[in-house]
């Protein structure tokens, strides 16, 4: 099983930059992300930084409150090849 092409964590950052983007695109703020939701602000914050993991459940509530199916969360997305480099 080779990790060249997956690195641990990937999916994790691929979700924090479109759940940043998405959200951004809909204007609101991470409080009002967390409401629509049902998550706690701070909670909304650690996803987009990479510090927490997210159930697929958690997942399905952020797809439906963004209005993108679930699939779009976890897409490669331009702002990922500069996230986390440095």
């Amino acid at each position: 099983m080779g990790t060249d092409k997956h690195q641990t964590g990937e999916a994790r950052r691929r979700i924090a930059v479109n759940v940043r983007r998405l959200r951004m695109e809909l204007g609101l703020s991470q409080e009002g992300m967390a409401e629509l939701a049902d998550f706690h602000r701070t909670y909304v914050s650690q996803l987009e930084r990479c510090v927490t993991n997210i159930s697929i459940d958690g997942l399905e509530r952020l797809a439906m409150a963004l209005d993108v199916d679930i699939t779009t969360l976890l897409e490669i997305h331009p702002a990922l090849n500069s996230a986390g480099k440095g």
